[in-house]
């Protein structure tokens, strides 16, 4: 079974996917972090992510896996090297928001998030990212959109900063997050928008196990019908 989240950043997507994956035994698939890398990649090789030929060169030359720990997380290797938090700084999520506007970065990684929903020896995937419902994973059994008030998504990203960024002042993020939505739903290729059939859920005063336990009723229910 999939399980698609797609919306904006501090929708609280990444920390409800890992404990809906968590509670059903699925495995967890944050397509973000590939594009992360890819920027990662692109400032550590001094490649501008706003050139699409440069970027398509770098993307076709460098190695990418998913690994998922024991605790259910989920990381990328690039070229044989672990990625946590480097993939994390503002700099990087300045760069990835460059890197996902690009419709050639976007369809290499297509296939790449798309083999999980082919493989036969999962039990099922909670896919969060943009355009998963719409795009990569259309055929999924149970959509899910995540919208928040801005003020509140900013304020959660700030909180999610690591100690070293926390310079970085509020208002600056929340800044940072209109740019990012704006660029999301504005781009040509795959922009940020619920798929027609996706349950939207407006997080901004529900807690995590609010959101949890709506989803889980709504997929219990998909996975009657499919049996």
């Amino acid at each position: 079974m999939i399980v698609t989240i797609d919306g904006p950043a501090g929708a609280g997507k990444s920390t409800v996917a890992r404990a809906i994956a968590a509670k059903l035994g699925y495995i967890y698939l944050d397509t973000g972090a590939l594009y992360r890398a890819i920027a990662w990649k692109a400032l550590a090789t001094g490649t501008d992510p706003t050139v699409p030929a440069a970027m398509k060169r770098l993307s076709r030359n460098i190695r990418l896996q998913i690994v998922h720990t024991p605790d259910g997380a989920m990381e990328v290797e690039v070229d044989g090297r672990r990625l946590t938090g480097e993939i994390r700084t503002p700099e990087v999520t300045r760069a990835a928001a460059q890197v996902a506007a690009l419709p050639d970065i976007r369809e290499e990684l297509r296939p790449i998030q798309q083999a999980f929903g082919r493989r036969s020896d999962l039990a099922g995937v909670v896919a969060e990212g943009r355009d998963l419902g719409t795009k990569i994973f259309p055929e999924a059994q149970a959509k899910f959109f995540f919208q928040a008030d801005a003020a509140e998504r900013a304020r959660r990203r700030h909180a999610e900063l690591p100690v070293s960024d926390k310079a970085l002042g509020l208002e600056e993020t929340r800044r940072a997050l209109d740019a990012r939505d704006d660029r999301d739903q504005t781009r040509e290729i795959a922009p940020l928008a619920a798929a027609k059939d996706a349950v939207v859920i407006d997080t901004t005063q529900l807690s995590v196990d609010d959101v949890v336990e709506r989803m889980l009723r709504v997929i219990e229910h998909k996975a009657a019908d499919r049996r």
